[in-house]
């Protein structure tokens, strides 16, 4: 059953759907200031922004739909939709490739990075309050700050493993998430006009993400599948090693093309 935050006529609003607009709205505002004031706002950066944010909510759901085939009795595509999960992960390559896809319909040109990664970082930020109020908190710690669940809230998380136990003190592993993307929007958008490469900020963002999951994950509770590791760390393996050379290579080429020191002429 999916908790309900509040009713708005007929319909139920999901606390993760609430939070999940909110997040939306939330991203809004940075996005479009930011291309504002670039000189960037046009009727195609419209149709962008759609077409990343219909990818993203597809890929999201798509990413963990055989979790729903496997639980549903009688699967249905609207089942899949409104029961199903959702990967952050899943959402934001889908949301890339939608952006690069509308950006070829559109004829838009111009990078939107260094637009989408503060406003990505501010709605995850706010987003994930949704996921630390329905979902797996964490794992077992002994650390001071360890969420102790009440038998009725430990009772209302999907397939909660064993140690959901109430009383059972466990890493906030959403709150260690959403300080990590507050502080990356801070610094994100401290670097916009510090970072002159187009796009880049984006990809600074993605490294930094990569990173810091693939180590939350190991206090989040996931399904560990193989070597110790869980379906997010081996999906960001590859990619945030991608990654990794794609800086290097960079770091390498401004390195080569920096000017020689002038040698003193001047005898010792």
């Amino acid at each position: 059953m999916i908790p309900t935050l509040l009713r708005i006529g007929p319909v139920n609003v999901g606390t993760h759907d609430f939070f999940v607009g909110l997040a939306v709205l939330a991203a809004a505002v940075p996005f479009f200031y930011e291309a504002r004031r670039r000189g960037m706002i046009s009727d195609q950066l419209y149709f962008v922004v759609g077409a990343t944010l219909i990818a993203g909510a597809i890929g999201a759901k798509l990413s963990t739909v055989w979790e729903y085939l496997l639980a549903a009795p009688h699967p249905t595509l609207l089942g899949a939709w409104i029961d199903g999960g959702r990967s952050v992960l899943g959402g934001l390559a889908f949301a890339y490739a939608g952006a690069l896809i509308g950006k070829r319909i559109a004829g838009y040109k111009l990078p939107t990075g260094d637009l989408f990664a503060p406003a990505v970082a501010l709605g995850l930020a706010v987003g994930r309050w949704g996921c630390f109020l329905t979902e797996q908190v964490g794992t077992p710690t002994n650390l001071p700050w360890g969420i102790r669940l009440t038998p009725e809230q430990a009772a209302r998380i999907p397939q909660c493993p064993s140690y959901c136990a109430a009383g059972v003190p466990m890493h906030p592993s959403f709150l260690y998430e959403i300080l990590f993307q507050a502080a990356m929007f801070g610094v994100l958008w401290w670097l916009r006009p510090r970072v002159h490469k187009p796009g880049e900020l984006f990809k600074i963002y993605l490294i930094s993400y990569g990173v810091f999951r693939f180590a939350v994950e190991f206090v989040r509770g996931n399904a560990i599948v193989f070597a110790g590791l869980t379906r997010p760390q081996l999906f960001l393996i590859p990619t945030t090693l991608l990654l990794a050379l794609y800086f290097l290579r960079s770091y390498g080429r401004n390195l080569g093309r920096r000017p020689a020191r002038a040698l003193d002429p001047t005898p010792a």
